[in-house]
């Protein structure tokens, strides 16, 4: 199908961009007159004359600039269909400043910094493309930071490729879904692929900006285990996750703190749920 738009809104585009078109101006408006005359006498029965790529009435549709105009006032979905329409208007319409442009008008998004890793990206500005980064300190529970940000306890976990609340233990930071697209408006946001959640999202830094990340793991229990081959360390960490019944990450965070052994690593585990259970987190 065709981008379908107001044929009002085409001329102006049309007349406001003409002399910045490759073109003779003066041989185009000679040849759009004569055939909107031949169109007139032909058609005289119709109110309005359809428009489209393939109308050779409308030259102009094929000029860069005027495609531009034209395509700076359309949304995601529309850029994209439009993308399918021609050579010329796939390479007007997947334009960088247009594709952000359009990615960010729906929020009100000051700047977006940095390109996606995959042109995927672009095809959804949906709210769930944003993230707040939250920084994880001392005391933080999947639960507390529900309560802060308003959002629910399962949506973190999904967002965050959660099996377990334990999971928050590997991590030095979690990603947060926004409940209030509001919250958007006028702001930075940082195009990033999180190493947990393994997703590639927009991320808001409520306080400052992104920081290198740090290593989760402590030197103690990574030497610890430097004796194993790569295939023993995946053996061992899949046989604790089995048997604490989480993901890799909260076994790897368990058995960096008991220094490669993992029956520390079980004792540690079963302390710290024997404490949830008794504080009443989980």
């Amino acid at each position: 199908g065709y981008i379908h738009c107001h044929a009002s809104f085409i001329f102006f585009s049309l007349n406001k961009s003409m002399d910045c078109c490759y073109c003779d101006q003066n041989n185009v408006d000679d040849s759009l007159d004569k055939s909107l005359i031949g169109a007139t006498n032909t058609t005289a029965d119709q109110s309005y004359t359809t428009i489209s790529p393939l109308n050779s009435h409308f030259m102009a549709l094929s000029c860069r600039d005027t495609l531009r105009l034209i395509f700076q006032s359309l949304t995601v979905a529309d850029l994209a269909r439009a993308s399918c329409v021609s050579r010329i208007w796939n390479s007007a319409a997947t334009e960088d400043d247009l594709v952000v442009a359009a990615f960010t008008a729906r929020w009100r998004i000051k700047v977006l910094v940095g390109r996606p890793v995959s042109g995927a990206f672009w095809r959804d500005n949906g709210i769930w493309k944003f993230a707040i980064s939250h920084r994880i300190s001392r005391g933080d529970s999947v639960t507390s930071l529900a309560v802060k940000y308003s959002v629910q306890v399962m949506d973190i976990k999904r967002l965050n490729n959660m099996m377990s609340d334990h999971g928050i233990y590997s991590r030095d930071r979690l990603l947060i879904p926004i409940s209030n697209p509001r919250i958007l408006e006028n702001t930075i946001c940082y195009i990033e692929v999180d190493k947990y959640a393994k997703r590639e999202v927009a991320v808001l830094y409520l306080e400052g900006g992104p920081k290198r990340e740090e290593q989760p793991l402590s030197s103690s229990g990574t030497n610890h285990m430097s004796n194993l081959s790569e295939h023993g360390k995946r053996r061992l960490i899949d046989s604790l996750r089995r048997s604490m019944q989480v993901d890799d990450g909260t076994a790897l965070y368990y058995l960096a703190i008991a220094e490669g052994d993992p029956r520390s690593a079980l004792s540690e585990f079963s302390a710290d749920l024997t404490w949830e259970r008794q504080a009443g987190l989980n």
